[in-house]
């Protein structure tokens, strides 16, 4: 490499670096510890069926664990499937028809299966899904959704305490919710509740940077007072007051659990007695003879009452940005200025070398 050539990329890494710096040190982020020391997960059991190689959604029941594969090609896999406590398939219920991408789960206090049919890595589905299984039903029942502006990709479905479903976007982690109770041949409007701001991270993973940027589960704890949002590489927990879970996830602030390194980690839950965190992987595509396993984690404990949350993100329809929010705005901008230097600084020193030719 030239000495000139060395130079020119050094500048550009500075201008790299100055960006990112301006970006994620600006007031008002999220304060949440972003490199937890990670804490080696207790595996629980091993899912050693031949269609389980996709596990998107998992949930913890009494006697179990119920499943599902991530839009699944084979029709033998588009089940849900209900697991008992050694990881081993007892029931698989078929859809009535085939789901779209079937991404996560949820369970209600009356012990109904909740499917959210929510993939669309395309952004290109004009509606989107959840399947109601209640229990001892044979079929799931198809309620049908639509985002009030536009296609959205996600993968994390929770209920609130009176069981209304929330979805949580993958690439954005807004929120939004059914305008009225979903019913049966009918599209129901979503509305649009608020957005997430996650605190950053440096937890090691498959996908880099962006595996710690994308939300691909969530769970609400039995008792209602906890909800849990995942990536590819940290589990956020958030504490839920008076019920309102969407207060919790767009003004509180997240205690984190890294997940390092899981193969393809989209699935969470918490045990049956609430107590740990549980997680799948996917397998497909990992080497042969790789089996999801179910491991459990220990989430760090609840910070004391007299704690006041930091606000990480601004609720729906306020328009008005927070000056966490024009600081961030501000210190891009400056950030764009020394980048704009560098540029400079490139140009002047490549000219400079075509004239010493």
């Amino acid at each position: 490499m030239r000495r000139g050539d060395r130079t020119t990329r050094r500048l550009r890494i500075a201008a790299a670096a100055i960006v990112t710096c301006a970006v994620t040190t600006a007031p008002g982020a999220a304060t949440a510890n972003p490199s937890p020391t990670p804490v080696p997960p207790t595996p629980v059991c091993e899912v050693r069926d031949g269609r389980l190689i996709e596990i998107s959604g998992m949930v913890a029941t009494a006697d179990g664990y119920v499943v599902v594969n991530d839009g699944a090609n084979d029709e033998a896999r588009r089940r849900i499937f209900f697991l008992d406590r050694e990881c081993a398939v007892v029931r698989a219920v078929p859809y009535p028809s085939r789901p779209r991408d079937t991404e996560d789960l949820a369970v209600g206090g009356d012990g109904t299966i909740w499917v959210a049919d929510v993939g669309d890595n395309d952004r290109s589905r004009q509606t989107i899904g959840v399947w109601k299984l209640p229990p001892g039903a044979d079929r799931p029942v198809l309620h049908r959704m639509a985002y009030p502006d536009r296609p959205h990709d996600a993968e994390a479905l929770l209920l609130t305490g009176d069981g209304r479903p929330v979805i949580v976007t993958k690439h954005s982690a807004t929120l939004y919710a059914p305008s009225a109770a979903p019913r049966p041949g009918a599209t129901t409007p979503l509305v649009k509740l608020g957005q997430v701001r996650l605190p950053a991270s440096t937890t090691s993973n498959p996908f880099g940077a962006l595996g710690r940027a994308v939300v691909t589960g969530a769970a609400t704890a039995p008792d209602g007072r906890r909800v849990v949002l995942r990536t590819y590489a940290d589990a956020y927990e958030f504490d839920v007051a008076d019920g309102d879970l969407i207060a919790a996830l767009t003004g509180g602030t997240p205690r984190v659990t890294a997940l390092p390194d899981e193969p393809q980690g989209e699935s969470i839950t918490y045990s049956h007695d609430g107590r740990s965190l549980l997680t799948v992987s996917e397998t497909a595509g990992q080497p042969p003879g790789s089996t999801p396993r179910i491991l459990r984690y220990s989430p760090p404990p609840a910070a004391s009452p007299e704690a006041t949350p930091t606000p990480s993100a601004r609720a729906a329809g306020d328009e008005s940005a927070g000056f966490g929010e024009v600081w961030t705005y501000v210190a891009a901008a400056g950030a764009l200025g020394l980048v704009l230097i560098v540029v400079g600084l490139v140009a002047v020193a490549r000219a400079r070398r075509a004239g010493s030719r």
